[in-house]
């Protein structure tokens, strides 16, 4: 019985230890930095704010990246002259 228990222990915690490394990877990929935030609420839209509040800081940051990712020279459609 207590050869089970030594064996048994050991690979319970080892079991929750990656567990919970699976868990954490996925709450950091899903975080929000500071500098952020910061630069929403000090730049932010009528639009952006309202989306803040129906979405949550995750749909407001993603409006704000797509206007931000505009201005800073991200792909654009040019018309060719023929």
């Amino acid at each position: 019985m207590t050869a089970w228990l030594a064996i048994l222990i050991p690979l319970l915690v080892m079991v929750f230890a990656l567990g919970m490394e699976r868990l954490e990877t996925r709450l950091r990929s899903g975080t929000v930095r500071e500098d952020e935030v910061e630069d929403f609420l000090e730049r932010a839209r009528p639009d952006e704010v309202k989306a803040l509040f129906r979405q949550g800081i995750g749909g407001a940051l993603q409006l704000f990246r797509l206007r931000n990712l505009g201005k800073r020279g991200g792909p654009r459609r040019t018309k060719e002259r023929a």
